[in-house]
């Protein structure tokens, strides 16, 4: 008998492999058993998912410290608890374009600006959605390493932090958001610029509790953040604009009054 992870040797009687720690399986599939293992890899209070979710609100300081100090096992890495963000995201995603894109309205703050111009950049924004998320992890970095910075974090080190903090409020957000989307699709894109002040109030949070400021420094360094995350949200905002132009998804008699 051996191990179906790991190829190694096990005893008659083992229900874990002596190597790779991993859990014999001698049942065939069925819904119970099928069940239970989910219930067991994602909602145990031992599971690193779990206590990654848990952990990043109640002492997120532990998991992202922790991380950046070196330990690895505890907690869900970075990068694969970003794929779970993004993984809820596109569903969202997915559901908005194929049942309530009709309900939407895009031009939120009534620029003038022609419906279908409005629509044909959101179809293309939505298309690169993950990739303008993640760009959003380098500008907030950045600003943090210029202002939160009192362990001397390397910027590598900021990315860590971002990144926990983006997936984190993007998975937080998701059922707030799906509700929305399902009983008030008409007021789904009105509701991004209270989400971003949520994940800016969170970002808040989180660093505070890693760097530890007084409350004078706190507000300060905060409003500082706050002052270089929007300029550089706004400079994604024209790089964007750059492209759709230079692409020629836009020309300027686009934006010719209605």
């Amino acid at each position: 008998m051996t191990c179906k992870n790991c190829s190694a040797p096990l005893e008659p009687s083992s229900n874990f492999c002596n190597k790779c720690g991993a859990k014999v399986i001698r049942n065939r599939l069925n819904f119970k058993n099928l069940w239970q293992d989910i219930a067991e890899r994602y909602f145990n209070l031992d599971n690193s998912i779990t206590l990654t979710f848990i952990h990043l609100i109640t002492q997120p300081e532990v998991v992202i410290s922790g991380y950046i100090g070196g330990l690895r096992k505890k907690y869900l890495n970075p990068i694969s608890y970003l794929g779970i963000a993004l993984t809820l995201a596109g569903l969202l995603l997915f559901l908005l374009q194929k049942f309530f894109q009709d309900q939407m309205s895009y031009d939120i703050f009534n620029s003038g600006v022609r419906e279908e111009t409005m629509n044909k950049m959101m179809d293309v924004v939505m298309d690169i959605s993950s990739f303008v998320f993640l760009l959003y992890i380098p500008v907030f970095s950045i600003a943090g390493r210029l202002t939160f910075n009192k362990k001397d974090y390397v910027l590598t080190e900021h990315i860590i932090t971002f990144l926990y903090i983006m997936a984190q409020w993007s998975i937080l957000s998701f059922p707030v958001s799906l509700a929305i989307l399902i009983f008030s699709p008409d007021t789904y894109m009105k509701m991004g610029i209270p989400m971003m002040l949520t994940m800016l109030i969170y970002s808040f949070y989180v660093q505070q509790r890693i760097h530890r400021y007084s409350t004078t420094a706190f507000v300060g360094r905060g409003l500082l953040f706050s002052l270089l995350a929007f300029m550089g949200y706004i400079g994604l905002i024209m790089l964007m604009m750059v492209f759709f132009f230079a692409s020629g998804i836009l020309s300027l008699s686009d934006f010719r009054p209605a």
